[in-house]
């Protein structure tokens, strides 16, 4: 049998193959991407040139899950491509960053350089970390944490568990504030009803109205109305999902001292975020926990839903 010939029917099907081969490889890039049905297929973030905006880059991973795969976005965040002009989220100074997962809460850890970021720099940054590694299945939030520390945010209190769903789809310019009519509950004077107060207030374009929501219910009313939250509680966390908003408390929620009916911070909670499009259901978390009771009486291992009765005047509208 001869060897080292190609005839001319071998060479049309080498050519063939070549063609099939050419279109595959075009094909995979094209997936690659647009990251459509690729399951490796993740969006790294960076900031742009200026420093004042996160933008995304598609990235078809390696390591398939787990630690590896958070080993090599994060690798993946400290470079960026070298056609952009584009910067790291982590300044060169933060030397060390570890992690550790447990369930579905990713826990980073960074060396106290983090801390010298700007207030601008560190809310894109947490950002950029929470909408790229909450990318892999099984992690649904990000607690970092500076020198063993949770970080905090510019009031001293601590950030909480972050979910992408935190900060709006593109992040601009953090300075950017837009004006947001709110429709919130208090409790009446008897502490038995709900009263409606309609506040303005100057809201972050980075801050999800949901979480707004919830911050001016802590506050407290500005109107007639009176308080359902106590002010020290702390809010760790709010997503929605589904149109599910979920809302997670620290223990601060449970010890309430508030001379209203029980279900009062329940429903002032739950009318407030169903004033909104997004929303029709609300779960409330303590510590990340459905367990909890509240005064004893509600179960929270459950969804709530906008309940008009507890309103003054007891109906729709």
């Amino acid at each position: 049998m001869e060897t080292g010939r190609i005839t001319k029917n071998g060479r049309q099907v080498r050519l063939l193959w070549l063609f099939l081969l050419i279109c595959l490889w075009l094909s995979g890039c094209s997936a690659k991407e647009s990251g459509g049905e690729n399951p490796d297929a993740y969006t790294v973030y960076y900031l742009n040139a200026v420093g004042n905006q996160l933008v995304g880059n598609s990235y078809e991973a390696h390591a398939a899950e787990g630690e590896e795969l958070v080993k090599e976005l994060l690798t993946q965040m400290a470079n960026v491509p070298p056609d952009r002009d584009w910067q790291c989220v982590l300044p060169d100074r933060v030397e060390k960053v570890t992690y550790r997962q447990e369930e579905n809460v990713l826990y980073l850890y960074a060396d106290d350089n983090y801390a010298m970021m700007s207030s601008v720099q560190e809310i894109l940054c947490r950002a950029a970390l929470t909408k790229t590694l909450t990318q892999i299945e099984g992690i649904d939030y990000l607690s970092i944490y500076c020198a063993d520390q949770p970080i905090v945010d510019g009031a001293g209190n601590p950030v909480g568990m972050l979910s992408a769903s935190d900060f709006i789809e593109s992040i601009r310019d953090v300075n950017s504030f837009e004006k947001t009519e709110l429709v919130l509950y208090f409790a009446n004077g008897a502490g038995d009803r709900l009263v409606k107060e309609k506040r303005e207030v100057m809201r972050s374009t980075n801050t999800s109205v949901e979480k707004l929501i919830v911050e001016q219910l802590i506050e407290g009313p500005e109107g007639g109305g009176f308080p359902t939250l106590p002010p020290d509680v702390k809010l760790l966390n709010v997503s929605v999902n589904d149109s599910v908003c979920s809302i997670n408390f620290d223990a601060a929620f449970l010890n309430s001292t508030l001379e209203v009916k029980e279900y009062i911070p329940i429903y002032s909670i739950v009318d407030s975020l169903t004033e909104l499009s997004t929303v029709s259901r609300v779960q409330i978390r303590i510590n990340g926990s459905q367990d909890a009771v509240f005064r004893e009486l509600i179960p929270l291992n459950t969804t709530f839903e906008r309940n008009y009765e507890y309103m003054e005047g007891g109906e729709e509208g």
